[in-house]
């Protein structure tokens, strides 16, 4: 990362990004049974410092429960809170290409952290998107494919593109 540019929360490790967060453990109603119903296996994660929350129920056991919290917290924080745009595309980011391709899949662990940086520089060029395709070393194509991986991305880059007057993409 270059000097004078925070790391984005949805970038960090596992530990230093629950270290950040307070967590909630809770009972949820559902199915599951017994188990579910009397014990607190759902997990509910705050990052402290942005206010962003995830939470997972589903599961019978905690620690599955708070793997998955954990999952959909770094997707709410690339998608809600903005940082510092570096200079150029970052060391995660260079290893996510092929040639000017973008490999990787929605359900990646890099992938949240891929749409924060992209997003990041999306916000800091006004959304030009030839622009900030270039400064991350792809194509625009490219680059509108990685949101097209998972709906949430799509529908929070056509809401920011939104609350600064431009068009919604299709």
């Amino acid at each position: 990362m270059p000097q004078g540019f925070a790391e984005h929360p949805a970038s960090l490790e596992a530990a230093a990004l629950l270290a950040l967060c307070t967590e909630t453990r809770t009972r949820r109603s559902g199915p599951g049974g017994q188990h579910r119903n009397k014990t607190e296996t759902a997990v509910i994660l705050v990052h402290r410092p942005t206010g962003i929350s995830a939470e997972a129920s589903e599961r019978r056991s905690q620690a599955e429960n708070r793997s998955v919290a954990l999952a959909r917290l770094r997707l709410a924080l690339a998608l809600k809170h903005r940082t510092a745009a570096g200079p150029g595309p970052s060391d995660r980011w260079k290893s996510r290409l092929r040639g000017q391709l973008v490999v990787v899949s929605a359900g990646h662990d890099d992938f949240p952290s891929m749409i924060a940086e992209a997003l990041d520089q999306l916000h800091t060029h006004r959304f030009d998107m030839p622009r900030v395709a270039a400064v991350l070393g792809v194509t625009p194509t490219q680059l509108l494919k990685l949101f097209k991986r998972c709906p949430s991305a799509w529908t929070s880059l056509n809401r920011l593109r939104a609350e600064a007057g431009l068009s919604s993409l299709r």
